[in-house]
This record gives C-alpha cells, sequence and structure tokens, in this order.
C-alpha cells in the first residue's frame, strides 16, 4: 500500500529535519543496486538516529501496511536493498546509527550500532588491541547492519568464520515496532530458542538490527603473507591442509586464484605487478597469523613452503618482506571484480562446495560453461579454505555485453544444478535478495521453505518488512 501524505509527515516529524531525504538527487542512491540490476523508487528515504525512532517508524507503517527496505552501505550483490519500482515503499537508513556504545577488552567483546561502517568496527576494536576479523573489500563502506543482515562471509572465515559466528547477540526493531533486547555479551546463554539466528542472514525480512553484540579476538602479533603458484587447484587443497596441521589452525587467508584473473588485474589495475618470477595456472593467497611475537615465524613458514615445493605441491613462492608488499598482494586479490568489469559484462556464481570437492568441481563447471560459450572467460576465485568460490563467466572478446547476458539462464542453470548434485550451496555469502528468489525455491528443500514462510508470517504477518526479497 502507497504511504499517504499524512503518514509520510508523520514519519518526518519522528526523525526531524535531518533525519529524512526526499530531494531526488539525495535519494537517487538508495535507488539503484550496487551492480545496477534493479531501479527503484520511493517518496522518503528515512535515517533514524536511534532505536527509539526505528521503533516508532515501524509501528507507524505497520499499522498503514507500508513496506520498509532497510538499507546499509548499498555494497550488496542481489538486489535486497533497492525498494520496488511503483514507489510504494519507505526506505529507512541506518547511516546515522554509528555509535560504538562500549568495548570491554578482558571481555573481548564491543556493541556496535548497525549503521557502523565496517572498517570504524576494526578501528574502534584495535583502539582496544583487539581484533575484529570480518574482512571485506568494501568494508570503508558496507555497514554492520548490512554484514548481520547477509551474514557475510570475506576473507578470514577460514579461521574466524561467518558473521553469525562473531556475533554473541542482537537488538532488533520487530516489524510492528517492539523492540527485541537480546545485547548480552555472553559465550554461554542456553535459555531457550537461540533468536540471534533468525536475524541473521534473513536480510531485513524479519525486523531490523539496530545494535550488535560483537566477539573480539587476540591481535596477531606475528603475520606472514605469501604468493604462491601453482598447477592446480587439487594442490592448493594440499597445501592447505599441510598449514593448517604446520601452524595449529592459524591460518586465517587462503584464497585461490586463476592465471586468467591475475593477468586482468596486472592489464588494468594500476601498481600491481606479479610477486612471482614465472607464470603459473594458479596462485593462492595465504596469510598466517601467531598471537605472540615470532621472529622465527617467517622462516618456519619458508621452510614449509619449500618442503611443499619439493613435494610438487606448489612451483613458486613470495613471502612479504614489508607492510607494502603485503598490500600489493592484497591488491592482486582484492581487486579481481574491478578488472574483471574492465573487460565486459559477467555472469556471476556465489557458490560452495566441501573444500575437498571445490577442485573437481571446477573442472567439471568449467567444461560446462564452456559448451555454452566456448569462447567465455572463466574467472573462478575466491576463498578456497572454506569451500567458497566465486565463479564468474565474463564475455567473449568478439562478443556484446547484451548478447552474452542472455545466454545468463542456460549458464546458471548448469552451475546451479551441477551445485545441487554437489549437495552445495547458490549462495555462500551473498544472500539471496531479489536476484535469487526463483533459485532459492527451487534448490532449497521444500521443508525448510516452508517453516522459513511460517517464520515470516509469525514475525511479519503484514509483510512490511523487506517485500520482495528472499521468499
Amino acid at each position: 500500500m502507497k504511504p499517504s501524505t499524512s503518514l509520510l509527515d508523520e514519519l518526518r516529524r519522528i526523525v526531524g529535519p535531518q533525519g529524512h531525504l526526499q530531494q531526488a538527487v539525495d535519494v537517487e542512491p538508495f535507488l539503484v543496486d550496487h551492480r545496477k540490476l534493479y531501479r527503484g523508487a520511493t517518496p522518503l528515504v528515512l535515517r533514524p538516529e536511534n532505536t527509539e525512532q526505528v521503533s516508532a517508524i515501524m509501528r507507524l507503517c505497520n499499522e498503514a501496511r507500508v513496506g520498509v527496505v532497510p538499507v546499509g552501505g548499498n555494497t550488496g550483490y542481489c538486489g535486497g536493498a533497492t525498494p520496488s519500482e511503483d514507489g510504494s515503499q519507505i526506505v529507512l537508513s541506518l547511516s546515522r546509527m554509528r555509535r560504538i556504545r562500549s568495548v570491554d577488552p578482558l571481555n573481548y567483546t564491543m556493541i556496535a550500532e548497525a549503521g557502523c561502517v565496517l572498517a570504524e568496527v576494526q578501528a574502534a576494536a584495535a583502539a582496544a588491541n583487539r581484533l575484529f576479523p570480518m574482512s571485506l573489500g568494501s568494508e570503508g563502506s558496507c555497514q554492520l547492519g548490512g554484514n548481520l543482515s547477509t551474514n557475510a562471509g570475506g576473507t578470514a572465515v577460514l579461521r574466524y568464520g561467518m558473521m553469525r559466528d562473531l556475533i554473541l547477540g542482537l537488538e532488533v526493531v520487530l516489524p510492528d515496532g517492539r523492540v527485541l533486547d537480546g545485547l548480552k555479551p555472553l559465550r554461554k546463554d542456553n535459555t531457550g530458542y537461540d533468536l540471534r539466528d533468525l536475524f541473521i542472514g534473513a536480510e531485513g525480512t524479519l525486523g531490523i538490527i539496530t545494535a550488535a553484540a560483537c566477539k573480539l579476538f587476540s591481535r596477531p602479533a606475528s603475520t606472514v603473507t605469501a604468493f604462491v603458484g601453482t598447477n592446480d587447484p587439487q594442490h592448493a587443497v594440499t597445501l592447505l591442509s599441510r598449514l593448517r596441521t604446520f601452524t595449529g589452525d592459524a591460518v586465517s587467508t587462503f584464497e585461490l586464484i586463476p592465471r586468467v584473473a591475475l593477468e586482468l588485474v596486472l592489464e588494468h589495475i594500476s601498481k600491481t605487478a606479479n610477486p612471482l618470477d614465472t607464470r603459473h595456472d594458479w596462485y593462492v593467497l595465504i596469510e598466517i597469523g601467531m598471537g605472540r611475537h615470532d621472529e622465527a615465524l617467517r622462516g618456519a613458514i619458508e621452510a614449509e613452503l619449500a618442503d611443499a615445493m619439493e613435494h610438487g605441491e606448489i612451483q613458486d613462492a613470495a613471502i612479504a618482506a614489508s607492510e607494502a608488499q603485503r598490500e600489493m598482494f592484497w591488491r592482486l586479490r582484492e581487486t579481481i571484480p574491478e578488472a574483471q568489469r574492465a573487460i565486459g559484462a559477467s555472469i556471476k556464481h556465489d557458490v560452495s562446495v566441501t573444500t575437498s570437492e571445490l577442485p573437481r568441481f571446477i573442472v567439471e563447471a568449467s567444461q560446462l560453461v564452456k559448451s555454452i560459450t566456448p569462447q567465455g572467460r572463466i574467472v573462478s576465485y575466491g576463498h578456497l579454505g572454506d569451500g567458497n568460490l566465486h565463479f564468474n563467466v565474463s564475455r567473449p572478446a568478439d562478443s556484446d555485453d547484451a548478447s552474452f547476458l542472455r545466454l545468463a539462464p542456460d549458464i546458471n542453470r548448469a552451475v546451479h544444478d551441477l551445485i545441487a548434485r554437489y549437495g552445495g550451496s547458490i549462495s555462500a555469502e551473498h544472500g539471496i535478495g531479489r536476484l535469487k528468489r526463483e533459485e532459492l525455491v527451487r534448490y532449497k528443500h521444500p521443508v525448510a521453505i516452508e517453516v522459513m514462510r511460517s517464520i515470516k508470517q509469525a514475525l511479519d504477518p503484514n509483510c512490511i518488512m523487506n517485500p520482495g526479497k528472499v521468499l
């Protein structure tokens, strides 16, 4: 239902002059998703400054049955924070709710509001000599609430887990305006259902997360970052097992990069260079951290990589000798999406299988894609350590974007059907949003879909929370 003039006036009154946007130039950034797949419309963008204002907004919108679309940094890949095209939905941005409410270094916890930019959360932890390990390419603009709503992954899942694993409790405003206060920073609380996990990964369809109790960790005192070349992903998996055993599971990053991705970065991204003297079919970015200062760590890792080379697991390796070199290694990984955009349209897949099966999946998926687009450029890279692959296909050099994108349904079906046969996931870390609603129904177990719908109906019977997303 479209909001009435009186409702819009009341919503503006709740947030005050600084708490709403309605001029076209100010509203525009909230109407288009990060990948420019969807364009919506809205009569009003609200920017509340506290939980009480969010509660009042939700109570009024629920009574009027007006849809509300929560938005964080708008860095998602699946259109999960874009309003509908008919202009009937209010956009609610938490960008003004960015207080660090408390940091408890001895309890290794922090309570932060959902509008905090991820980099701000990281910095607040660092100021207390602690680590908040969630790390993404968009960490300078994505917000904590969005990370929670999509159960973000990133480059350190291997050691620290997904966003769900980094949170102890939540403050959530329910669709009817009631506030669920579950911010206890406890590691043990076995008192009934764990309601926290209902909202993490729900993409704003069950309520609005306004604050979170975050787990903190000790900051690594010694870190080794390596860039290695290998013949194939199977050898990379073997190397991962070796290093996890050798370091006592201190490997935080293990990122797989194909030659085509590295060459795209070197060609299209400034201030990049290949750390290795020779070309290889595959590369791995590795980072290992120890809580204590250990001058011998670098030498021990060098020796272990040398042994891996003798056993044919890798062919070459470079270890960062400075922070500048470490940053350059990371730049080679983090700018792959930008480099891929430079060569035209791509069809993206955010999939996961078990780490042990990932090498075989890459071979089979590549064969399937080549049968559809023989000249398509397969750029399969990502988080080998946790089995999450960004299996992307860029358009052939002699094609145009529109012609290539017409192949998307066939390519998506081939890749996702294969994922289903592997018992994997069609969305490892990017969520469902609007983009994958039909795919979710096709691949999720029907009983799971029924349970999800039941939860949605119980918490949001008027279906005002982020309508049209996920379900």
